[in-house]
């Protein structure tokens, strides 16, 4: 029997992610999810032994609900329910009220809840799946993992925007930063990889998959992210545009749009699905750009010199830098993204190995520039094995 089991849930407004992590060896026994919540074909699906299974749910409401008991009954099913020791969940948006991982009670959801202003698509649902997991699994402690908490040690210099005080005091609007766990999780495994201490190495994390974002990392520490105030901001996305000049909202507004249709639009109808009129997965747009498709081909150019010209500005953050690290769906897998981005940033003696970059996909790591040149590597991140280990630490503590 083991006791270090720990069920991660990532609960989103139509979907629930679950995860059944080992944090002694790190690996996931189980892992599923639930989705098309709110519609007819909504269903939880899961792999054992590298076969996938489903259960429909049914009309009769409350997905998140259903879908956590399929989940309870599943480990009963498989005998381990007893041996989960707490459980885990990832919340978007901690604002400054979170500044690290917590134990979840009521007043800590509400408080959840109550910073939805600044994930509106996001908070509300970490919210419902914390109140479905603590009703269905009652006796477990379950904790909040926060993705803005790692970067809670930017300066103020890089997260205090160039507008009013009144603003940033009264509506906490600054820079938060997203994927947190991510960023953290692949630069510990960096400094391994390099054999130094986190705490003397220095990293530009890239996390590249639908949503993506950069971070300079000093010394183990987030000092700057490209994500700002919402996960909107920075890099161009798969369906986000990334930045973009605020008058251009105004301009919008005043031609008729509705803010729902701006908010509808900048996020969920622009970035390579705007630009390529194609697509907002990058495979399909690397195979349209090389059967001559010039959307595609924009989308492409556009996103790998966006991410390049974050990489030279984030130089500016560090005294020193020891490698930029690739992670994410696109980061890890797509060669031709990493080969433009390392091309772009030859002025700084980035050279690729093109041989190891092809080598470093589908869950293998590897650095992939040439020898006796500047690092770039490729690390697969880990998020649910971080949001696992903070809540078993938090367990013990």
């Amino acid at each position: 029997m083991s006791n270090s089991l720990v069920l991660v849930i990532n609960s989103g407004s139509s979907s629930l992610k679950f995860a059944l992590i080992d944090t002694v060896s790190g690996e996931s026994t189980l892992s599923g999810l639930g989705e098309c919540f709110g519609l007819p074909e909504a269903n939880v699906s899961w792999k054992i032994n590298g076969e996938k299974q489903e259960y429909k749910l049914d009309d009769s409401g409350n997905h998140h609900q259903q879908a956590v008991n399929r989940i309870v009954a599943l480990l009963e099913e498989l005998g381990i329910k007893q041996d989960i020791v707490a459980v885990g969940h990832r919340v978007v948006h901690g604002g400054e009220k979170f500044t690290k991982t917590v134990k979840i009670d009521e007043a800590v959801v509400q408080e959840i809840e109550n910073l939805s202003d600044l994930a509106p698509l996001h908070n509300p649902a970490h919210a419902i799946g914390m109140r479905v997991a603590m009703k269905a699994f009652p006796t477990l402690a379950q904790y909040a993992v926060f993705d803005t908490a790692f970067h809670q040690t930017m300066p103020a210099k890089a997260y205090i925007g160039a507008i009013s005080q009144k603003l940033y005091k009264e509506y906490g609007i600054r820079r938060y930063g997203f994927h947190g766990t991510s960023h953290y999780f692949v630069s510990r495994e960096a400094a391994k990889m390099i054999n130094k201490p986190i705490d003397e190495s220095s990293f530009i994390s890239v996390h590249l998959g639908n949503g993506a974002s950069v971070c300079a990392i000093k010394n183990g520490k987030s000092v700057d992210t490209s994500m700002g105030f919402t996960p909107l901001s920075g890099l161009m996305m798969g369906t986000r545009c990334g930045d973009l000049d605020p008058s251009i909202i105004e301009f919008m507004l005043k031609k008729g749009w509705s803010p729902e249709e701006v908010f509808k639009e900048l996020n969920s109808k622009s970035g390579l699905l705007g630009v390529s009129g194609l697509t907002s997965d990058c495979r399909g747009i690397i195979e349209a750009m090389e059967n001559g498709h010039e959307g595609a081909t924009l989308a492409f150019d556009i996103f790998t010199y966006r991410v390049s010209k974050y990489i030279g500005s984030y130089m500016v953050a560090l005294d020193k830098l020891d490698g930029i690290i690739f992670t994410a769906g696109i980061g890890e897998n797509s060669q031709p993204i990493r080969s433009k981005i390392l091309e772009n940033l030859k002025i700084f003696g980035y050279l690729e190995d093109e041989e190891a970059n092809a080598a470093a996909r589908f869950g293998n790591r590897g650095i992939i520039t040439k020898p006796n040149t500047p690092v770039a590597m490729v690390i697969p991140t880990n998020e649910e094995w971080v949001i696992a280990k903070e809540s078993m630490a938090l367990l013990h503590a």
